[in-house]
């Protein structure tokens, strides 16, 4: 149980970081120049956006380069007894799974938003369980064509659960630390 449970969080590792990679790269203020909004400031016919303007071209380049950096980091961690003993895949082809993981993971955030865009919920109001998974699930539909030998559904189901009690822990987490300005 244990072993499954460090797989499917070490596998998901460069989703997790794409995930946040927008947040960290508007922060700091990186790619400031093509932060431009990926609908275009589209409203479709309900006068809603499509995804708003907080969903920038910048967090997709950022979520997807950031998914390859930790790909590329686990595979020179693979050599290491403990990580090869966690991983279900060999890393031999780390770019394929970083593009896949952050492609994935930063569309996952992008469906969300659309649904919370047509049921009334502002940007950066809690939608759970959808705030925690969101990622997870939209990394695992882009990386399973790729790794469907290696990607169970107790994998899966793993790192959803994991993922949302993790996500909810590291947000109170912050708020506390008065990082963040809301618990979810």
């Amino acid at each position: 149980m244990i072993l499954l449970l460090l797989q499917s969080i070490y596998f998901i590792v460069p989703a997790y970081f794409a995930n946040m990679a927008p947040v960290i790269a508007k922060r700091l203020r990186i790619l400031k120049e093509i932060s431009h909004p990926v609908d275009m400031n589209t409203k479709l016919e309900d006068g809603k956006p499509l995804f708003g303007r907080h969903k920038t071209y910048r967090g997709i380049i950022v979520a997807v380069i950031t998914g390859i950096l930790f790909a590329y980091v686990q595979k020179a961690l693979y050599s290491i007894a403990f990580f090869r003993d966690i991983s279900i895949i060999d890393y031999s082809n780390p770019a394929l799974l970083g593009i896949l993981l952050g492609a994935g993971a930063i569309t996952g955030d992008l469906l969300k938003s659309f649904f919370k865009r047509r049921i009334n919920i502002r940007p950066g109001r809690p939608f759970i369980p959808f705030d925690q998974v969101d990622f997870v699930i939209g990394a695992y539909i882009f990386a399973y064509p790729a790794y469907a030998e290696a990607i169970s559904f107790r994998l899966t189901l793993s790192s959803l659960i994991a993922s949302f009690v993790l996500h909810i822990a590291v947000n109170h987490l912050a708020y506390y630390l008065k990082i963040r300005k809301e618990k979810w």
